[in-house]
C-alpha cells in the first residue's frame, strides 16, 4: 500500500512542478491570443485529437461557459463535413503537445485559405503547428508524471492550466458577472439561486395582518395560525409593522397578567422590506449580515409578502 501512495504522491508532486514552470510561457504571445479572442466577432473552435482532444473539449466547454462563445470540433471529422462549422471570423485553437499530429496540421491549408487566426498550445515552439499559428503558446514540460515518459501525464494538466488561465483572463477581461455565469449555467443549483427572485419563493396568501388596536389573545391566534413565527400590523397611517414570537415571548417576561401587554409597546415598525424582485442571493446577504431569517416583500412600494430564509432549504 505504500508504493500505491509514495506513486501518487511522486505524480502529484511532479505535475505541481511542471504547472508552476508554465508562468513562464505566459508572454506576449498569450497576451496577443487573449486580445485576438476578445476582439473576434466569430467563435473560439477548439480542435485536438487523443489526450489532447479530450482537454480539448473541456477547454472548449470552459470557454463558453465563463463568455466566450466556443465548442470543440474532432480534426478528422472537420474532414467529414464539420469544417462547415467553421467561419471566416473564428479563431482556432489547436492542441498537439508535438505540434506535429497529422490530423490536426491538415486542418491548416483550410484555415489558412478562409483567413482564421490560428492559436496554438504545444510543447514544441519549433514545430509545424507552431510556426504556423499566429499565436503559439508553448505547453512544455519538463518530465511526465508517467515513469515510462510515455502516457501524457504532466503535458495534458500543463495544456488544461493554460487553457483555464485563457478562460479566466477572458472572464476578467468581459467583467463577467456571477449573474452572467447563472445565465449559462441556468440547469445548475448556483444558476438557480443566482436567476430566482424573492418573488418567486415569497408568501403572498392569507397574511396575518392584523390591526393595531387588536388584543393580545389575537395576536396569539394569528401567531399560531399564520405558522410563519410573526404577525404584520396595518397601521392607520399606512405603516406596516411587526411583531414576532420572540419579541412576544421576551415581552410576556416581563409582565405579570396577559392582559396588562400592549401591542403598540412591541411592534416594531421599522421592519426590512425588499423589493420582490430583488435577487435570491442579495437577500440572502441581506438577511446573513443582519442576523435576520425573515424579509417583508414589497411590490410598488406596498408591502405584499413574507421572505423566509427556510424557504430556500430544499433548493439546490
Amino acid at each position: 500500500m505504500n508504493d500505491f501512495i509514495q506513486a501518487a504522491v511522486r505524480t502529484i508532486e511532479i505535475e505541481a512542478r511542471s504547472i508552476l514552470e508554465l508562468r513562464e510561457s505566459i508572454t506576449e504571445s498569450f497576451s496577443n491570443a487573449a486580445k485576438a479572442i476578445l476582439n473576434t466577432t466569430g467563435k473560439v473552435i477548439v480542435s485536438g485529437i487523443g489526450k489532447s482532444g479530450h482537454i480539448g473539449k473541456k477547454i472548449a466547454a470552459t470557454l463558453a461557459s465563463t463568455g466566450t462563445p466556443s465548442f470543440f470540433i474532432h480534426p478528422s471529422e472537420a474532414f467529414h463535413g464539420d469544417l462547415g462549422m467553421i467561419g471566416k471570423d473564428d479563431i482556432l485553437l489547436l492542441i498537439s503537445y508535438s505540434g506535429e499530429t497529422e490530423e490536426v496540421l491538415r486542418l491548416l491549408p483550410f484555415l489558412k485559405n478562409l483567413g482564421n487566426t490560428i492559436i496554438s498550445f504545444t510543447g514544441r515552439p519549433e514545430s509545424t503547428l507552431a510556426r504556423n499559428a499566429h499565436f503559439n503558446i508553448n505547453v512544455s514540460v519538463r518530465q511526465e508524471a508517467c515513469p515510462l515518459s510515455l502516457a501524457p501525464t504532466s503535458s495534458t494538466t500543463a495544456t488544461l492550466v493554460i487553457g483555464d488561465a485563457l478562460a479566466i483572463a477572458l472572464m476578467e477581461a468581459r467583467g463577467f458577472k456571477p449573474e452572467d455565469f447563472a445565465r449559462y449555467h441556468p440547469g445548475g443549483s448556483l444558476g438557480r439561486r443566482l436567476l430566482a427572485k424573492v418573488k418567486d419563493f415569497a408568501r403572498y396568501d392569507n397574511l396575518p395582518f392584523v390591526e393595531p388596536d387588536v388584543n393580545v389573545r389575537e395576536v396569539i391566534y394569528r401567531l399560531a395560525e399564520g405558522r410563519l413565527g410573526l404577525v404584520m400590523i396595518q397601521n392607520h397611517d399606512g405603516r406596516v409593522g411587526i411583531i414576532t414570537d420572540g419579541d412576544f415571548r421576551r415581552s410576556l417576561a416581563n409582565i405579570d397578567r396577559l392582559d396588562d401587554l400592549r401591542i403598540h409597546q412591541i411592534v416594531n415598525y421599522s421592519p426590512i422590506v425588499v423589493d420582490e424582485n430583488t435577487p435570491i442571493y442579495q437577500a440572502e446577504e441581506l438577511m446573513l449580515s443582519r442576523k435576520i431569517t425573515t424579509l417583508l416583500v414589497s411590490r410598488n412600494s406596498k408591502v405584499v409578502g413574507v421572505f423566509q430564509m427556510f424557504s430556500l432549504v430544499n433548493y439546490v
